[in-house]
């Protein structure tokens, strides 16, 4: 009996259990949400973005030159990509939100940043809380990409506030994603 257990098809079934539990235990992402920006007149609802990927960018609290720097990049080099919608989520309050977007520059006049109050949508999608930033414990930085069915199809989560999902990676996955499938 000890050594049926122990058995490569018992530890197959016993990992594939453990994930099957572990699906089922996991709870999903939003179905739809909606965002207000504080920067521009725009409200984002994903529902409303389907056909279209949607990339969520979870940023940190203000004051964080990682969050401006990794903002602008992507402000800047995936502007011109029509299939993607970023959305930039910072859970800061409002004044704190319209203060840390004019240190964007010139992107600032032209970018939505969106108000994740009390970092809600950052907890519904499932990324981790615990890192250290200014005092403060908060959930780390985070990229979630939604295909153009709302349903999520890549995530990076930050392992340190210099740690990001560079744009050239982003337009990678975005083409590996949008490739063709031969069959």
């Amino acid at each position: 009996m000890n050594q049926l257990l122990k058995s490569p098809a018992m530890k197959l079934f016993g990992l594939l259990t453990t994930l099957l539990l572990a699906a089922q235990l996991a709870p999903a992402n939003p179905d739809d949400f909606t965002v207000p920006s504080i920067t521009s007149s725009n409200v984002f609802k994903l529902s409303e973005a389907k056909g279209k990927f949607v990339a969520l960018h979870f940023l940190l609290k203000t004051e964080c030159p990682y969050c401006l720097r990794y903002t602008q990049e992507y402000a800047e080099k995936a502007a011109g990509e029509a299939q993607v919608v970023h959305i930039f989520l910072k859970p800061d309050s409002d004044a704190e939100i319209k203060q840390w977007a004019v240190k964007l520059g010139a992107e600032a006049t032209t970018l939505a940043i969106y108000h994740d109050a009390d970092a809600a949508l950052a907890k519904s999608f499932n990324i981790p809380d615990g890192y250290k930033f200014h005092g403060q414990t908060v959930h780390f930085p985070a990229l979630v990409l939604l295909g153009k069915d709302g349903k999520e199809v890549f995530r990076y989560v930050s392992k340190s506030n210099a740690d990001r999902f560079p744009v050239e990676k982003f337009a990678d996955k975005l083409k590996e994603l949008t490739r063709p499938t031969r069959g």
